[in-house]
């Protein structure tokens, strides 16, 4: 009669080293790690041969999951990671809680509809942006966040050294694009055509998401005063579009401010 220690040290019938070579290949590193423990304890519970197998899978599929999720992350470049929770609505004296939390069912991204933030510095705008995009890649999309004047530096630089297209398509391709600080900036003719550019291009492709400190009718301002384009740049960015107000004073100068209050 078998004893527990016998079965729970089962033979397999194969040779273990290649078999941990042959998972290595096939990029299982989760059924090569866990394989024989696994297999040690389905010995000792008896349990079915394909209940086994399965726990096996659901391992290395959560894993691969994990990773892929963590690849889109990372390219999203997001500055910090932020979450929707980690947010303070109780410091803006004027916020749409219910519209703001709404966006991460991101039901926005299905529309293929903008997002657009607009208020004074300091406010939580890139916060908010941050932390869409970092929702968004946790559902699957892809994303990167960046800022206005960095697309304009970008696409300046690969224009001189005659990679233009490839670096412009690195703004149209992710399902995701965050340009934040839209307006801190003035911008001259090639960067608001840049941008145009790329606000045309994602119309009705994927979704924008912008933070701003002008309002929109100020916003002729920031594209080197060409009324034009900035209308036409409005008319996409706007057409399928949410916009969140959000109004009071700088976080950033909140312990500041409190500590002036007698």
């Amino acid at each position: 009669m078998k004893t527990k220690a016998d079965i729970a040290k089962p033979d397999l019938g194969c040779d273990m080293a290649v078999l941990h070579e042959q998972l290595l290949a096939m990029h299982m590193p989760y059924m090569n790690e866990h394989f024989e423990s696994l297999g040690q304890k389905a010995a000792l519970d008896q349990s079915p041969h394909v209940d086994y197998l399965a726990e096996l899978i659901d391992g290395e599929s959560n894993q691969r999951n994990d990773r892929t999720t963590l690849r889109r992350i990372v390219a999203a470049r997001l500055p910090v990671l932020k979450t929707i929770d980690q947010f303070d609505w109780s410091w803006p004296s004027n916020i749409n809680q219910l519209q703001v939390r709404h966006l991460f069912r991101l039901g926005f991204l299905k529309d293929k509809a903008n997002i657009i933030f607009v208020g004074s510095v300091g406010l939580g705008k890139s916060h908010l942006a941050t932390a869409l995009v970092h929702t968004a890649c946790l559902q699957g999309h892809s994303a990167l966040f960046t800022s206005a004047a960095e697309i304009i530096n970008s696409l300046s630089a690969s224009q001189a050294a005659g990679g233009f297209k490839r670096e412009m398509n690195k703004y149209l391709k992710p399902s995701v694009l965050a340009i934040d600080e839209l307006g801190y900036l003035p911008i001259d003719k090639f960067g608001a055509d840049c941008l145009f550019q790329i606000i045309s291009a994602r119309y009705e492709r994927s979704s924008t998401i912008v933070t701003s400190n002008r309002a929109f009718k100020h916003w002729a301002e920031i594209f080197n005063n060409d009324s034009t384009l900035t209308s036409a740049l409005l008319d996409r960015l706007l057409h399928h579009a949410e916009t969140i107000l959000i109004e009071g004073k700088s976080y950033r100068m909140k312990d500041q401010i409190e500590n002036l209050k007698p």
